[in-house]
């Protein structure tokens, strides 16, 4: 699957789409790929402040529980609340079913981030 060129990666499986200081939030393909069936999703509230490169909530399929990191710190605006009663959304199209919405604290922060090809060939060679 290709990955979209206006979203930037992390070496964790996120994906991160800012829009002038907001920024939309979720896991790869890959990510999802490798966790198999998605059960649960547990995301912090609206409101929460997020820090980069700490977790901020988790991600439960049938084969483990993944931690969530933040691909960049800022003040979590809105939560996907449809990922509570259908995780398996993120299953079906990870790229399209966002997690978290966030009012970033320091876009220079996404600068550190990897591009889509360049996340594509971490993935090539974590394989």
């Amino acid at each position: 699957m290709p990955y979209p060129t206006d979203f930037k990666y992390t070496k964790e499986h996120e994906w991160i789409k800012a829009e002038g200081k907001t920024a939309t939030i979720g896991i790869t393909d890959h990510a999802q790929e490798s966790l198999g069936d998605i059960v649960f999703v547990e995301l912090p509230k609206v409101g929460t402040e997020i820090e980069k490169g700490k977790t901020f909530g988790s991600v439960e399929s049938v084969k483990a529980v993944s931690d969530l990191y933040a691909p960049a710190s800022g003040t979590v605006a809105a939560v996907n609340g449809e990922l509570a009663t259908a995780p398996e959304k993120i299953n079906k199209e990870a790229h399209a079913a966002w997690l978290i919405k966030i009012a970033l604290k320091d876009p220079a922060e996404l600068n550190s981030l990897l591009a889509a090809a360049d996340y594509e060939k971490f993935v090539a060679e974590e394989v």
